[in-house]
């Protein structure tokens, strides 16, 4: 679905505020919700996902490839799942994945050891210059293959496996490549076993959990654990509510901490551990945030976060918080900007390979608004200033298709006031197509102006 190109002009500063709001349906949770009902036994019934541009490729992908999905009421579906091994397509379809790498990794583990799938696969501009050599390297270890040889991003060609056998997987930090190789462990004869010693976020996991004899979950020891998946075996259907995304909920958060006498309260939120290193930095850091009406649904944790104006210290994330906290860096660059002192972010080098270089385009932001920044390959440091004098300076974020730094922005303009030209703003469709809404209800002002 394309969208014309448009920018966000804002001008004003936020005033204080105290309000509830609903946040948008978590994205990991929507598209795994579809890929896992695809190759599940009978119908699931998903309730709840997340109304967005990553979302509507997954559900066109899956239907390209034989699968009925029905929709219910507004964010209410049917999955009439085929089982493993029965998603079909005809030679040399294009499956297109939009802006989304999660997609793109889960649905390749899944059609790898999917037998006699020819498939050209492709992104939209920013997903085709990502890289997929990692995740190339570990289909074509259960046989896959992928041509051009030796090409390590979109457009490909993808002849799936014939005789895919199980592997074993050292899990580092990307739960996308984790998922990936259990996908594809689900078709393929005999085991798959994944060591897992940096907990990367688990819904894939989470929604296997029904079919207790395909995946077996154990502790090593205090850090480490094994995830064994037994190939072959038919999958339970499963129905799930999707909670409110984590990611999507922090830009509110940090809008919340930073602006004088506010107070926030954002409802059903997934609540996952691997999911909210971002809230354990903050309140490290003299964050007002609690959790609230805590419970597990489907075996996800969700609950309502309450967070309140703060007079924050200084952000000092070291490289164990990546994995937990991945789609929050840009935000969590823009509280420490506004944050006196010297905040340090370690083990970061990934984010140079997300929709854009996170790095680098977060600091020619800051840099534009007088916030000095270092960087090496793999840390960052921020020396924050809680008073910016707005003359002669503002924030322009060019045609990057990054929809986390879109948010950023907005957020940094917002609680100085200095003036933004936000590009490519249609970007943040892709995971937060409320947040607009949210900051107009909030009482922030923006202007909408169509792109040539």
């Amino acid at each position: 679905m394309l969208h014309k190109s448009y920018s966000v002009i804002i001008s004003n500063k936020i005033r204080s505020y105290k309000s509830n709001i609903l946040i948008d349906s978590d994205k990991s949770i929507s598209i795994r919700s579809f890929l896992i009902g695809a190759i599940s036994q009978n119908i699931s019934e998903v309730k709840n996902i997340l109304d967005s541009e990553d979302v509507f490729s997954a559900i066109s992908c899956v239907k390209k490839l034989g699968v009925q999905i029905k929709k219910k009421s507004s964010k209410s579906y049917v999955i009439y799942g085929k089982g493993l091994g029965s998603l079909r397509l005809k030679k040399n379809t294009m499956l297109n994945f939009g802006n989304s790498g999660t997609l793109a990794r889960l649905l390749i583990g899944i059609l790898s050891t999917t037998p006699k799938i020819q498939v050209k696969i492709k992104g939209d501009h920013s997903l085709n210059k990502r890289s997929m050599a990692k995740l190339i390297e570990l289909m074509e270890k259960f046989g896959a293959e992928f041509l051009p040889k030796k090409k390590i991003n979109f457009p490909l060609k993808m002849i799936s496996s014939e005789m895919p056998v199980g592997i074993n997987y050292k899990s580092g930090v990307s739960a996308q490549l984790k998922s990936a190789v259990i996908l594809a462990g689900l078709n393929s004869f005999g085991t798959t076993k994944i060591i897992e010693s940096k907990a990367s976020r688990d819904h894939t996991e989470n929604i296997l959990r029904n079919s207790s004899k395909v995946l077996k979950i154990t502790k090593v020891n205090r850090h480490k654990k094994e995830i064994k998946i037994t190939g072959k075996k038919n999958l339970k259907k499963f129905n799930i509510t999707v909670p409110g995304d984590p990611s999507s909920a922090a830009f509110f958060v940090a809008l919340t901490l930073i602006n004088k006498n506010s107070i926030l309260k954002i409802k059903s939120v997934c609540l996952n551990p691997t999911r909210v290193g971002f809230y354990e930095l903050l309140k490290k850091s003299n964050g007002k945030i609690k959790f609230k009406n805590v419970k597990k649904i489907n075996n996800e944790i969700i609950g309502d976060i309450i967070v309140s104006s703060s007079k924050l210290k200084p952000i000092k994330a070291n490289k164990e918080f990546y994995v937990k906290a991945t789609d929050e860096y840009p935000i969590m660059f823009v509280i420490a900007a506004l944050t006196p002192g010297i905040s340090v972010f370690k083990g970061i080098q990934d984010l140079a390979n997300k929709e854009s270089d996170r790095i680098k385009e977060m600091q020619n932001i800051l840099k534009s608004i007088g916030i000095k920044t270092k960087s090496n390959k793999s840390e960052m440091k921020i020396y924050g200033q809680s008073d910016l004098r707005r003359y002669n300076k503002a924030i322009f974020v060019p045609n990057l298709g990054d929809h986390r730094i879109c948010m950023s922005a907005t957020i940094l303009s917002l609680l100085t006031g200095i003036k933004a030209k936000i590009n490519n703003f249609e970007t943040v469709k892709t995971s937060s197509p409320s947040f607009l809404k949210i900051i107009k209800r909030l009482g922030g002002k923006y202007e909408i102006k169509k792109q040539l």
